[in-house]
């Protein structure tokens, strides 16, 4: 790998910190940045992932069902653990209102994974040609700031402290770097791939759709809210058109 990948990975972990640092500063304004965040999510399903799925899909000649069935799957996958998780330590009365640490460890991984894959997607780009490299690194850079921030709401929203939160911030901070590293010596194949995207596109829409905006909402509604919800699903679809 040359040097200008490198320096492109370490991009990518400055961007993931700075973003999971700005959620921590702001954490007193937990809802608003769920509102962004929700927005987020729904952008990055819709304008990154699922354009990604059908271009890998004919490019590979898969069916399309392939990855959609993945997407089930993840969807549903993250909402069984979750419920369990529930379940198993809510009161009868309260069940609704609780929050539970594993819940947003669990979230926290998931985003883990995705940004390592994301630094393996750097990785194959400089692999095909440094042009290529260059484009995927920027695009990858341009939103893990957004990855770095949903990671630590993720897991202070589920009442993990802010302590663990930096901890599992690192992580996701240091994941693309060691992606990128790893296409030193391994290739993955395509389908693979396609079906991963698949798999995290349902956890995202899970999340965003079932966990984080109900709850930015769920103290008061407001016009405020509304309008970040929108500005994070206009903020991805500008990122990805500008990458």
């Amino acid at each position: 790998m040359s040097i200008t990948a490198l320096l492109f990975s370490f991009a990518t972990f400055v961007s993931t910190f700075v973003g999971g640092l700005f959620a921590i500063r702001f954490r007193d304004k937990l809802h608003l940045i769920m509102s962004f965040t929700a927005g987020v999510l729904l952008g990055v399903v819709c304008f990154d992932i699922l354009p990604e799925i059908i271009e890998q899909v004919h490019a590979n000649n898969m069916h399309p069902i392939e990855p959609m069935v993945a997407l089930v799957v993840g969807f549903m996958l993250f909402h069984v653990l979750e419920k369990v998780i529930l379940i198993h330590h809510a009161h009868e009365d309260d069940y609704a209102h609780h929050r539970h640490p594993q819940v947003g460890v669990f979230s926290a991984l998931a985003l883990i994974g995705h940004s390592f894959m994301d630094g393996v997607g750097i990785g194959l780009g400089f692999q095909v040609n440094a042009s290529v490299g260059v484009l995927v690194a920027v695009a990858v850079i341009s939103h893990d700031f957004t990855d770095g921030m949903n990671t630590v709401t993720l897991m202070l929203h589920h009442k993990n402290t802010s302590t663990k939160s930096r901890w599992f911030l690192l992580m996701d901070a240091i994941a693309p770097v060691l992606g990128s590293l790893l296409m030193i010596w391994i290739r993955l194949p395509p389908r693979f791939l396609v079906l991963y995207l698949g798999f995290f596109a349902g956890f995202l829409l899970y999340i965003g759709a079932s966990d984080i905006l109900p709850e930015a909402h769920s103290q008061q509604s407001s016009y405020q809210k509304i309008g970040l919800t929108i500005a994070g699903v206009l903020f991805i679809f500008l990122m990805t058109r500008i990458a």
